[in-house]
């Protein structure tokens, strides 16, 4: 799906990850991740976030995230949410759940 609008989810607040989803014309999901664990926590919350926006049928993004400590379901929630306000549907998407 292409993204319609660049969109924001998620709070700068300890144990959260604020992630920007902007369109992209090529190159797949590029993820740039701020985050004081990436090195030993970065490649699993890159794969968390991946994958989520691949079960929207996203292929090219620019996403940009900074984490502050979140577990993996919060990456999740934070990620469908953000992925539903760029491609501005209003349903919830159950099959990506």
């Amino acid at each position: 799906m292409e993204i319609k609008k660049t969109a924001l989810a998620g709070t700068l607040e300890s144990s959260d990850i604020q992630i920007t989803l902007s369109p992209a014309t090529s190159g797949g999901i590029q993820i740039d991740l701020d985050s004081a664990v990436a090195s030993q926590y970065g490649d699993q919350i890159k794969d968390v976030i991946t994958t989520t926006l691949q079960g929207f049928q996203i292929e090219n993004a620019l996403v940009k995230a900074v984490d502050k400590g979140a577990l993996d379901c919060v990456i999740k929630a934070r990620t469908v949410a953000v992925a539903q306000r760029a491609l501005e549907q209003t349903e919830p998407a159950w099959e990506v759940l």
